[in-house]
């Protein structure tokens, strides 16, 4: 029997996100990106397709390696200007019932009371569909602004501070609450059983926290954990943590090689392996016919911005991409930025060499991950072959228009997996993570690091 397929929709609070110039064609609404109408029009759009979830990404800091300067990053809107992903998610809530919502915030620039407080809110005010993707941010830009005086951490420094970060909003999360300590008893008077909320204390290298948890717990207590690192020590953190991982390859090869890796990595967590779904970065351009999805292809492609592209590939992999010519090969150079960035066209596929023009263009519309063009069918049965031939669990669906590619998508590809009986007909009961792993689990299983951190009460 063929695994049911999962989906998120990938998108960023920018005019732009990972087609750089797709902005300018004349049916892209991308430019009212600052608007609610058009997050609530898409998010409409997406529970209509029954997609899990709507993946948002972040970040503080601008693109500013390319030519040493973030001109041509704020010229062509090269994910900026950008504005804060969680205030947009009450709206889209209030319009949905189903659809989840993945938001990214980095452990390195809020302290984490601060974020525990503000995610469990949203986990309240979803009815239990919040989840959260676990950043550890790099860029130089990003430190300064939020006054680290000794800029961005090193790669693996930045993932130990992670570790502990997650430690702390466990304890408040899991820990600083018993299970019905909020009473709401009218009659006695009390809404809150003083002896059932527990001071949380933290002393460590990053952080101290000392205090009750203000907010009661919200009904997933932790969100649905997200994490799209996937260098070695990313995997390592993913493996302990992550729920669901996020991993962009513009290859099945260097797709599969991290998925195995972080699965047996989980078993010597002491997790089931199962319970990371993998969710797989892919570009759909669909049609009624190969033929009409050329075409929009094609069309599409006129309005790929080079320059901007490699503006957004620079920032990522911390090498200015402005210093080298079209036909010079791509060689891994080790950064302290997004390593796995150019680990994907490098070092993880021994067996296939890139020269700079070659991967901008494949980066050109859709980022590192493939871009599937054809019919509904054809759509259909390579989604089918990824899924089959890597391991991953379904896709987080990038777009080159917006929100044309969704409704595309809606309208054409899901019908013809739904026909094939590997996409859901009907959403599941309960909150996202009871939506991803069935009735019941609405708590992260006891096998979870987090578990630990549970008073025996809750």
């Amino acid at each position: 029997m063929s695994k049911e397929i999962r989906l998120n929709a990938f998108a960023i609070f920018a005019p732009s996100h990972l087609s750089m110039g797709m902005w300018r064609h004349p049916r892209d609404r991308s430019t009212q990106y600052n608007t609610l109408e058009y997050w609530t029009d898409l998010a409409k759009t997406l529970e209509r397709g029954k997609f899990d979830g709507i993946f948002i990404a972040d970040g503080l800091g601008t693109y500013d390696v390319y030519q040493g300067s973030s001109a041509a990053a704020t010229r062509a809107g090269v994910q900026f200007p950008r504005l804060d992903p969680i205030l947009l998610v009450s709206g889209m809530a209030q319009v949905t019932e189903h659809l989840g919502f993945g938001i990214t915030s980095s452990t390195t620039y809020e302290q984490p009371f601060i974020f525990a407080r503000r995610m469990t809110t949203l986990d309240h005010l979803t009815k239990g569909r919040a989840g959260w993707n676990i950043v550890t941010s790099f860029g130089e830009s990003g430190a300064k602004a939020t006054g680290r005086k000794d800029g961005p951490r090193l790669h693996d420094d930045r993932y130990d501070a992670a570790d502990e970060y997650l430690e702390v909003v466990y304890k408040l999360w899991e820990g600083s609450w018993d299970e019905g300590a909020a009473r709401r008893d009218k009659e006695s008077g009390v809404f809150t059983e003083p002896g059932r909320v527990q001071t949380i204390r933290h002393d460590g290298k990053h952080f101290q926290v000392e205090g009750l948890f203000v907010s009661e717990p919200s009904p997933q207590r932790t969100p649905v954990l997200y994490q799209a690192g996937t260098s070695t020590r990313g995997r390592q953190f993913a493996a302990r943590h992550a729920e669901c991982v996020f991993i962009s390859a513009p290859s099945k090869q260097t797709l599969a090689a991290p998925i195995a890796d972080i699965r047996r990595r989980a078993v010597e967590f002491g997790r089931d392996p199962a319970d990371i779904l993998v969710f797989a970065l892919l570009t759909v351009i669909v049609g009624r016919t190969d033929e009409e999805a050329r075409e929009k292809f094609a069309d599409y492609r006129r309005y790929a911005s080079p320059e901007a592209t490699s503006v957004l590939f620079s920032g990522w992999s911390g090498i200015d991409f402005s210093a080298y010519k079209p036909n010079d090969p791509v060689s891994y150079i080790r950064s302290e930025g997004m390593q796995s960035a150019i680990e994907s066209f490098t070092i993880a596929d021994p067996n296939r060499s890139w020269t700079v023009g070659e991967l901008l263009e494949h980066n050109s519309i859709g980022g590192r991950g493939p871009v599937i063009v054809g019919s509904p069918a054809r759509v259909a049965d390579e989604m089918q072959s990824w899924i089959e031939e890597t391991g991953a669990d379904g896709f987080n669906l990038s777009y080159a228009l917006m929100p044309e590619s969704y409704v595309d998508f809606v309208e054409l590809v899901i019908p013809e997996l739904q026909r094939r009986g590997v996409y859901k007909t009907e959403y599941r009961s309960g909150t996202l993570r009871e939506k991803l792993y069935g009735s019941g689990r609405a708590r992260l299983p006891a096998e979870h690091p987090a578990a630990t951190h549970r008073t025996p009460a809750g």
